[in-house]
């Protein structure tokens, strides 16, 4: 490997499977020093191990790389601050920060509990947060750094059902990344955005191989490893013109989303009637619209 990382200090939450064990390995290959975050939780969120965060560690070391572990959770400040501590107390600094934990728990939002909602929101979105707040004292004061989010399609497609607090989650998350990118462009730090496709333990479940199993056959062909060399290429001084953007990446495919533009407009002088709206919108603003989930029979 050409080494690209030499010398640099990652981190990379919910590291001990899937896409994020991919990142943490890609990382090392390339001269990184990573810290391997992970609670060990199931799916859902619930419970706590040290062993995929371990495993992880072990495999980056018997690599030759170097890798310490940590297992708080990155839905609480003071666990994002640990995380951080984690690398600054075994490597002195930290120069790259990829958020990659994440979970699920689906409900069709009539069937949505308070819990469900809270802890999406809070693993994902506050995850975010608490993780890029700690690190960026540290980023501005050396003015540098690389931060990495991950969104995902499920806000953006009709083909996923029942992920409201997850869809909202992760749209949030690429707002939360326009706005990093503004505040710490200015100290050379870089924040960007992707939104992965591969097979991982949230998207093969039982459930969906059983409800989609044409679907399940192609994620089966996604492996989360192939998400890593965008995040080496984007965590690299080779992508430092690139900042507060999104990118689609699965294996073989990786695209860059346009920024949100205004469609149309009616405009007037003065404001608008009610009379006025009911009159105009129908044939001007929303006449090519259609529904892309309409009515269904009882």
């Amino acid at each position: 490997m050409a080494k690209r990382l030499e010398g640099k200090v990652a981190i990379v939450t919910g590291a001990g499977r899937g896409i994020g064990r991919g990142e943490a390995l890609a990382l090392a290959s390339e001269g990184a020093k990573v810290v391997v975050n992970d609670l060990g939780g199931a799916v859902d969120g619930s419970g706590a191990a040290s062993s995929p965060a371990e495993e992880v560690v072990a495999e980056i070391k018997k690599l030759g790389g170097e890798a310490v572990d940590n297992y708080d959770s990155v839905a609480t400040m003071k666990g994002g601050e640990n995380i951080v501590k984690t690398a600054i107390d075994n490597f002195g600094k930290v120069d790259i920060l990829v958020n990659n934990a994440g979970i699920l728990r689906d409900r069709m939002l009539f069937n949505m509990n308070e819990e469900d909602w809270d802890l999406v929101l809070k693993v994902h979105l506050y995850g975010h947060f608490y993780t890029i707040r700690a690190v960026s004292p540290l980023f501005r004061q050396q003015r540098y750094g690389r931060i990495i989010n991950t969104s995902s399609v499920a806000g953006l497609n009709a083909t996923t059902y029942g992920q409201a607090n997850y869809g909202a989650a992760k749209e949030g998350i690429v707002g939360l990344t326009r706005k990093v990118a503004r505040d710490m462009g200015r100290y050379g730090v870089t924040c960007n955005c992707i939104r992965p496709n591969a097979g991982t333990r949230l998207t093969l479940s039982d459930e969906m191989r059983k409800a989609r199993p044409e679907v399940m056959a192609k994620f089966e062909q996604m492996k989360p490893e192939d998400i890593a060399p965008l995040v080496v290429w984007l965590a690299s001084d080779d992508a430092a013109n690139v900042n507060g953007r999104t990118f689609y990446v699965e294996r073989g495919r990786i695209g860059l989303y346009s920024e949100p533009v205004l469609e149309k407009q009616l405009v007037k002088a003065g404001r608008w009637t009610i009379d006025e709206l009911f009159r105009f919108m129908p044939v001007t603003m929303t006449r090519e619209l259609v529904n892309p989930d309409p009515p269904q029979p009882k």
